[in-house]
């Protein structure tokens, strides 16, 4: 037997984030990121909707783009000063993620970060509060998810923490906030949605449900991306980037995901690569070394209209200036000695990530590091299984 879990509610379209005078309830507190949802007004309007709702607010800023699990426990005890029925996430996929594991421990406090890593080991929610996610970025969908990264910042490693549990009662996707993105954050978050899309279609825990769901995301991102990045003020564009990216969340939050995910995880947790950037760059290597076990990327293929679709990833990956390996990014600097002296733990790591499990094949630590080193030197993944 299989479910499907989405949130109960889902107000979508411009003037979406008005939903919030609707909520029942006394409290809340809002959780978000730097200051970029102040600087637009976004943090004004959504105490002002709330307070006409009648319910009072407070506000914990400062999550940082990797949430830690530091963070979290800091969250988790101003929940428990402020004890609010409502807590309302509002921001990038990090301020969405820590605000679902601060609420597990507002509700449990005597749990520790280590007893919710294995899957499913979260205890029921909604004692003490329910949970409303507005999303500012196409991308991590989760506002729709039953997943949450968190980064141990002592290990260097990213957890994907899963349960039904910490899927949002209410998600609110209003294209108004992502319109702020800039254009590399608009890049990056893009092919995160086209990540999940994919991966959500070829995972082996895929079904009837959500197949439909990840080929109409693939198709939004693909006619729409190009447009978002270089002209944000295209509202119509920005729509339908931020409908695939929650689409392809409901997809992805019920049948998982794979390698993509799992290499970006922890080459992320080790060198603070952004999560984005670390699955465009990994997308079209994966790919093609999944093309081995499976037939559905030949379905898609069909559906698009297009030829192989790993090339259509690396052109779309240089459309919008994303480098093609690892060695060449920018925004941090990794050296060769730095990457092959990670490398054996780094694929020991992304083997035994949950996401790994739903990946087509049988893939073996020796094929994670040969895809993290084909992916780092540029070579053709698809030429050669590691033995």
């Amino acid at each position: 037997m299989n479910t499907f879990k989405i949130p109960e509610s889902i107000y979508f379209g411009e003037d979406a984030l008005s939903a919030l005078k609707g909520l029942q309830g006394s409290k809340a507190l809002i959780v978000t990121g730097g200051q970029s949802m102040k600087r637009f007004g976004f943090i004004e309007q959504t105490q002002s909707l709330l307070k006409e709702g009648g319910i009072d607010s407070q506000v914990f800023d400062g999550v940082e783009p990797n949430p830690s699990v530091d963070t979290v426990l800091k969250g988790a005890q101003a929940m428990r000063d402020c004890q609010p029925d409502w807590i309302v996430a509002i921001g990038g996929g990090s301020a969405l993620d820590a605000a679902k594991v601060m609420w597990c421990f507002y509700e449990h406090p005597e749990l520790s970060f280590e007893d919710i890593i294995p899957v499913a080991a979260m205890p029921a929610l909604r004692n003490k509060a329910k949970f409303v996610a507005i999303p500012s970025t196409s991308g991590t969908a989760s506002e729709i998810t039953a997943f949450s990264v968190i980064t141990d910042t002592e290990n260097h490693i990213k957890y994907p923490i899963v349960s039904a549990h910490i899927v949002p009662d209410v998600a609110i996707i209003d294209p108004a906030l992502p319109a702020k993105m800039p254009p590399h954050i608009t890049a990056n978050t893009g092919m995160d949605v086209m990540a999940h899309a994919l991966e959500a279609f070829v995972s082996i825990a895929a079904n009837d449900y959500s197949d439909p769901l990840a080929m109409r995301a693939t198709k939004l991102v693909l006619e729409n991306i190009e447009t978002a990045y270089s002209n944000g003020a295209d509202m119509q564009a920005r729509d339908k980037m931020h409908n695939a990216s929650t689409l392809a969340g409901m997809a992805f939050s019920n049948v998982s995901l794979g390698l993509v995910h799992s290499l970006a995880h922890k080459i992320g947790g080790e060198f603070g690569v952004t999560h984005g950037l670390a699955n465009a760059i990994l997308l079209p290597y994966i790919v093609e070394y999944n093309k081995q076990s499976t037939d559905k990327y030949a379905e898609m293929e069909r559906y698009l209209g297009i030829g192989a679709i790993e090339d259509e990833l690396r052109a779309l990956n240089g459309k919008l200036d994303i480098p093609l390996t690892f060695k060449e990014i920018s925004e941090v600097d990794i050296s060769e000695e730095q990457f092959m002296a990670v490398l054996d733990r780094m694929s020991d790591n992304a083997f035994n990530d949950p996401c790994t499990l739903t990946n087509p094949g049988t893939p073996s630590v020796a094929d994670v590091k040969q895809i993290y080193l084909d992916a780092f030197f540029g070579k053709n993944a698809g030429t050669t299984k590691a033995a």
